[in-house]
């Protein structure tokens, strides 16, 4: 399927890895950055790129493990500082100075508080799109991200279920079974009662299963646990860089400068929620996975309070943000709300200016 007008793609080659992304806008505009969320790549911000004014030049790259980038392994214990310096390596590469607007998708979402920890002058602002806890996906059981087993039992690698990893190593673009990676998508990205052009969704499919399977991409590795239920992060791979074992973002709290931050938020996500339909907690609740040991040991984690939680403390620390929720969207506002997020979006860097 060809790019929307006015987007182009493009490769070059970082200090880091040899990066796909796309780009529109002017090539002296002020640099705005998009990064995609797990199982995804740049041309899930197409709309958002085709839409953006002259004034800014937009770039949204395919991650290291995701499109057309190389599949260079994720080291987790890192948490997604791979991401945030793969961000870095980037920008330098393409000359683009300082300081940058950047978006995050969920995954990308931590990818760009990372990079805001590590470079809060090079950061002009951040936008969070239905983004990962502070304190990553899954083991904590608290506002604060305390966990609830030490060894952070139930988040990381194992957490993939093994049905959808096949499929999708496979190469899977039917609709036939709940675990396909189309039906994940249709499901899961977006509000169920959103549906892309059958072209544009084969589009995704394909980016989607551009991924890159195994230890050191999707899902990751795991190490068993004495703890419930059974199972602890890995070193390496998304869904161990995503555990509150190595991610902590909440570090944003005491950066200086404090640029403005924006949050965007599905009323109807499933992915990012408190009583996430994929995290360990909600499911041993649910009865879902066995020997769950309660709620006072390994609730559903709270997600969207922990975000809100650390925010508040940004904006008591004297930084500052803006929370818009869009009503009945799920976990892609910029795709099932897409001209409602342009709106938005590109008027909150307007008034920036």
């Amino acid at each position: 399927m060809d790019l929307m007008p006015g987007v182009t793609s493009k490769t070059v080659a970082t200090g880091r890895l040899t990066t796909h992304y796309l780009e529109s806008g002017s090539p002296a505009g002020e640099p705005v950055v998009f990064i995609h969320g797990n199982l995804a790549t740049g041309r899930f911000f197409e709309r958002a790129l085709a839409a953006a004014p002259d004034k800014y030049r937009c770039i949204a790259p395919d991650m290291r493990g995701f499109g057309d980038s190389d599949k260079q392994p994720i080291d987790a214990a890192r948490g997604l500082r791979d991401w945030s310096d793969d961000v870095c390596a980037l920008l330098d590469a393409l000359g683009i100075d300082p300081p940058f607007h950047l978006v995050g998708w969920s995954t990308g979402g931590g990818a760009i508080m990372q990079y805001l920890i590590d470079h809060p002058i090079s950061t002009a602002s951040l936008t969070l799109i239905d983004t990962v806890s502070p304190y990553g996906f899954g083991g904590t059981q608290d506002i604060d991200g305390n966990p609830a087993f030490s060894d952070y039992s139930g988040s990381g690698g194992a957490t993939g279920a093994p049905d959808f990893v096949q499929r999708l190593a496979d190469g899977d673009r039917s609709d036939e079974n709940d675990m396909s990676p189309r039906s994940v998508m249709n499901a899961y990205y977006w509000s169920p009662d959103h549906r892309e052009s059958s072209e544009r969704e084969e589009m995704l499919v394909d980016e989607i299963l551009k991924s890159l399977v195994g230890d050191g991409g999707y899902p990751g590795d795991f190490v068993a646990s004495d703890n419930w239920p059974g199972f602890a992060p890995g070193t390496s791979g998304i869904l161990n860089a995503l555990s509150g074992r190595y991610l902590n973002t909440s570090g944003i709290v005491d950066v200086d400068p404090k640029p403005p931050i924006l949050w965007v938020r599905g009323s109807a996500d499933l992915v990012v929620a408190d009583g996430s339909g994929w995290e360990m907690g909600m499911l041993g609740s649910l009865g879902l996975v066995p020997d769950w040991p309660g709620e006072d040991v390994y609730p559903p984690q709270p997600m969207v309070a922990q975000i809100r939680a650390v925010l508040d403390r940004y904006s008591a620390a004297g930084g500052s943000y803006r929370e818009e929720v869009f009503e009945g969207s799920g976990h892609g506002p910029h795709i099932d709300q897409a001209e409602r997020f342009n709106e938005l979006f590109f008027g909150f860097l307007a008034g920036l200016s």
